[in-house]
């Protein structure tokens, strides 16, 4: 009995020691659908900070793990998943997709969050998330994706787009969101570049973070009042895979101005100008026809991926974008090497990341003036004349008693001024970083992290127009032989101290650092070498810009219930003068996960419930030369000389001065978000209020008080207040069928609270007359309202021109009776996006809608008149709308808010339908061959007259249309 006794001792013993013994577990993480290792994936020790990350096998190993204890998987894009420690400690963890995102790690500023964690508003988009269709430009990837975040982009290949996040937040400085790829803040590039993004190849791009409000985006200091859009790009893995993605796109311009044909108006013209008959020819051209071309685009993108020198996860990605304009002679090219090297060393200690690009841009550029041109040309003369001395195109022309050519005054040939000019430029650009990341041996809980970055782009581009084109200037030379050069350098280095760890209940995560960035250009250009009077060769050197800054963020989490998260940012520019030149801005927000406390935590409806409130200051100081404070001269111009010593000396003068200081944008906000029924629906609710003070716009200065009329200064105060709302939703998941929507709204009412001595500053220049503008910042009205007379109609409805409401009663009709009507801000936009999935098919489409934005259709109120049938010289097509109107002068309507259209749409941007092969090689164990077709621009419902109602800032000056375009390609994986 007393050996059974001590036996029954000894293996209680045992079992205690081995249950409390500190154990390594190691282990593989792979993706269950494809079974594929997963790199970079979060492995923590549940209810501490102990843990690690798989490396580019998916392999982990972590130590000093008790039996019993949680590992807890995280991994962005997949459902969160725990394991509990037992016996085995050699574990494979198998991921799942998931619209589960709680525990998704987001990209933010200086570190990383999950979206349980994250306490501002920010909004992470992973790859399988992203906009399909015809993407060259990576920004469209997120087009009606997110709330809050409106992208416009013009028809042009390759085209940059305008970005606004809620609205922006600035008058005359810069509206555009800060763009950081890799940890390298992006700012421009070089001249010939179609934009900043224009040279990134969307298929390099792994998941873009969104930073909406100020608590988010105050680590950012001076550059986050417009928001932040942080971009990952992919990285390299040990296992080896290869993919092919090809498409093209077949695109065609639908829609017109309606003007009118050869016959119609040479019936316009018996009955309005019989004096003008015999100006008429024979023909009937559709001059937009003839400057429309049905494009044929391709791309190609070839990524490897895989482990070389036996211990380097290398990823190499070649791209080639051949994409063709729908204006005739337009043309984007474009060539990407990208290549990401991932290496750790000292256990994983030491994580390297090493990202680099080059990009080749070859750009023709098609003048989208030439669209109003093709409105304007006589529609009874031929595009081509063989008796024509200018290459064979029809001009209005005569000849004088000596048979010499006289160009007779008026709108050239569309068609031959498109194919008689070559604007090309040819851009190199590449840009990378360096990211040293060091998890400290002898205190793990901190790390170092350190991020050099480059980003430098050269243009070069010419302008020659054939020599046989009609004169562009005078007679004395014939068209423009010109060519330009410049330079764009953007370097940074960002280095701080990242520290994590939990005391008892508190999780601490604590961050400091240092940033420095410098921005440099230069360039030349040789002016018109075919002009005798031109001032020739000139250069420039770009007054250096440099920014610095000082950083610090905590988070505190209680019970992983109270959250708490501060940021500071001290920020330098060189922009400003020395009294102006530091800034101080910062955050603060709490949230509070109602739905882990007690009374809500075995909800049946309520899965997720975080209310969040947050307040920040942030700064502006992009968009304006780096130069306005101190005292600079320029030289005048030939005649402006004068006599010293007998001799001619050129003058110099005296350039504007502005003694500017930082836009300061405050934000508070509050929000809740939500997931119902096991988090089949969740999303978000937003309320924010932003105000910016100390605004920076171009406004009239006293007289003799400055060197110019108008100065770059600080007016004024604008507030935005908006509501955001967002769905997603897991609407069938089933074994066949998988079918999710996100759906999100935005509602913004943007108001000037004060400008400088309350006087209106005028913007919004337009076309028809001299020194025209529609536009006004006035306090009490949204920026650019529309400054419009009232129109006055008669009996029948008919507009009465140049009649117009006496608002002020004087008894006169002049600028004191113009009044501020709408503006081209959208009250209310909406984005809608569903993927649908059944077997191996996939059905994919996107909706925007936009609502109470307006438009003035300059179009119309430029052209659409009687006395312009006579274009100087010549005769000239006006648009059909002025047998509407039967306006006869522009100078009496132009001003009109007949003019003034509601412009809301809604848009189907995309619609993609694919079916996927599943192992169709069976030599390889792993491969797949999706084919896919679908179409870009389907649909556009709206009431707007003119070509498209989304245009930017509000004017209809004939854009460059968007075409409709057909769409195949595959998707092949080895």
């Amino acid at each position: 009995m007393k050996k059974f006794k001590l036996l029954l001792i000894g293996l209680l013993l045992t079992t205690s020691f081995s249950m409390f013994a500190q154990q390594t577990v190691k282990g593989i993480v792979k993706e269950k659908s494809s079974g594929e290792p997963l790199p970079g994936v979060s492995v923590v020790v549940k209810g501490t900070v102990k843990g690690t990350e798989t490396d580019f096998d998916g392999n982990f190993q972590i130590t000093k793990v008790k039996t019993g204890d949680i590992l807890v998987f995280r991994y962005l894009g997949y459902a969160n998943k725990e394991v509990t420690i037992g016996t085995n400690l050699n574990l494979t963890v198998e991921l799942e997709d998931s619209a589960e995102k709680l525990d998704e790690i987001v990209v933010v500023g200086y570190g990383s969050t999950t979206v349980k964690d994250a306490t501002g508003s920010v909004e992470a988009i992973t790859a399988k998330e992203f906009t399909k269709g015809n993407i060259v430009t990576p920004e469209n990837l997120l087009s009606g994706r997110v709330a809050g975040v409106n992208i416009t982009t013009s028809g042009a290949p390759g085209s940059g787009s305008e970005i606004r996040i809620r609205g922006g937040s600035s008058l005359n400085a810069s509206n555009n969101p800060l763009i950081v790829i890799d940890g390298l803040p992006m700012s421009g590039t070089a001249g010939g570049s179609r934009g900043v993004l224009a040279s990134i190849n969307p298929n390099d791009i792994d998941s873009f973070s969104i930073l909406k409000d100020a608590s988010a985006t105050a680590i950012y200091g001076s550059r986050g009042a417009n928001g932040v859009i942080i971009i990952t790009t992919k990285k390299g893995r040990s296992d080896y895979s290869l993919d092919y993605d090809f498409q093209m796109g077949f695109g065609e311009i639908k829609d017109r101005v309606n003007v009118f044909n050869g016959d119609d108006f040479r019936n316009l013209i018996a009955l309005k100008r019989p004096s003008d008959i015999a100006l008429l020819g024979t023909a009937s051209t559709n001059w937009q026809n003839e400057i429309y071309q049905k494009s044929v685009s391709t791309q190609h993108n070839l990524t490897a991926r895989g482990q070389i020198f036996g211990f380097l996860p290398t990823r190499l990605s070649v791209g080639f974008a051949n994409i063709e304009g729908n204006i005739l002679t337009s043309q984007y090219d474009r060539a990407t090497i990208s290549l990401s090297m991932n290496p750790s060393f000292l256990n994983d200690h030491l994580k390297v990341n090493l990202n680099y690009n080059r990009a080749f841009e070859d750009n023709r550029f098609a003048d989208a003036g030439q669209v109003a041109s093709a409105l304007r040309y006589d529609p009874s003369q031929p595009v081509r004349d063989n008796s024509s001395p200018f290459g064979g195109f029809y001009q209005h022309f005569t000849r004088d008693a000596q048979g010499r050519v006289i160009m007779q005054n008026g709108t050239r040939n569309p068609v031959a001024a498109l194919l008689q000019n070559n604007n090309s430029s040819d851009v190199f650009r590449h840009y990378g970083n360096l990211n040293l990341d060091y998890k400290f041996h002898f205190l793990p809980e901190m790390t170092a992290t350190v991020n050099l970055g480059f980003d430098k782009s050269i243009g070069d581009g010419t302008s020659i127009s054939a020599l046989n084109s009609p004169a562009s200037f005078n007679d004395v030379f014939i068209g423009n032989d010109s060519a330009y050069r410049n330079e764009v350098l953007n370097e940074s280095l960002d280095t701080y101290l990242n520290y994590v760890n939990t005391f008892n209940k508190i999780k601490t995560d604590i961050t400091a650092g240092y940033s420095y960035q410098s921005f440099n250009g230069s360039g030349r250009d040789t002016g018109n070498t075919r002009n005798p009077n031109d001032q020739g060769a000139t250069t420039y050197t770009n007054t250096p810009v440099v920014l610095v800054g000082f950083l610090a963020r905590a988070k505190f989490t209680y019970n992983e219930k109270y959250l708490f998260t501060l940021n500071y940012r001290r920020d330098g520019t060189s922009r400003f003068g020395p009294e102006n030149r530091w800034g101080n801005f910062g955050g603060a927000a709490l949230a509070w996960r109602i739905s882990d406390e007690d009374f809500l935590k075995e909800n049946d409806v309520i899965s997720d419930l975080k209310l969040r409130a947050s307040y920040g200051v942030n700064g502006q100081q992009d968009g304006i030369a780096g130069d306005l404070y101190l005292d600079r001269y320029r030289f005048g111009n030939q005649n402006s000389q004068y006599i010293f010593g007998g001799n001619p000396i050129q003058s110099t003068i005296p350039s504007e001065r502005s003694n500017l200081k930082w836009e300061n944008t405050a934000t508070i906000e509050f929000g809740i978000d939500y997931g119902l029924f096991n988090n089949k629906f969740s999303g978000s609710l937003n309320y924010f209020q932003k105000n910016s003070t100390d605004l920076l716009s171009d406004a009239p200065v006293a007289d003799g008080s400055n060197f110019t009329n108008r100065v770059l200064q600080n007016v004024g105060d604008l507030q935005v207040n908006g509501v955001e709302f967002t769905l997603n939703a897991d609407v069938i998941k089933t074994e066949d069928i998988d079918w999710s929507i996100n759906f999100n709204a935005t509602y913004l009412d943007r108001e000037i609270k004060k400008l400088a001595l309350n006087q209106d500053i005028t913007t919004g220049g337009i076309a028809g007359g001299t020194g025209n503008f529609i536009q006004l910042f006035s306090e009490g009205f949204a920026p650019n309202s529309f400054y419009v007379y009232k129109q006055l109609y008669d009996n029948a409805g008919k507009p009465i021109e140049g009649a117009y409401v006496d608002l002020n009663g004087d008894g006169i009709i002049n600028n004191e009776d113009r009044y501020l009507k709408e503006n081209p801000q959208a009250d209310v936009t909406f984005g809608f996006q569903s993927n649908f999935n059944y077997k191996n098919f996939d059905l994919a489409f996107n909706l925007r809608a936009s609502l109470g934005n307006y438009v003035y259709n300059n179009v119309n109120s430029s052209l659409a008149q009687y006395d312009l049938l006579q274009d100087n010289a010549v005769l000239a097509n006006i648009p059909t709308s002025v047998l509407e109107t039967n306006f006869q002068r522009t100078s009496d309507v132009i001003l009109s808010d007949i003019y003034l259209e509601n412009a809301s749409f809604l848009r189907m941007d995309n619609i993609t339908l694919g079916y996927t092969f599943d192992k169709p090689i069976k030599k390889f164990a792993s491969n797949s061959i999706r084919l896919w077709a679908g179409m870009q621009n389907v649909f556009t419902v709206t009431n707007y007259s003119g070509l498209d109602p989304e245009v930017f800032n509000g004017i209809d000056n004939t854009i460059y249309p968007r075409p409709r375009t057909f769409l195949v390609g595959a998707n092949i994986k080895f």
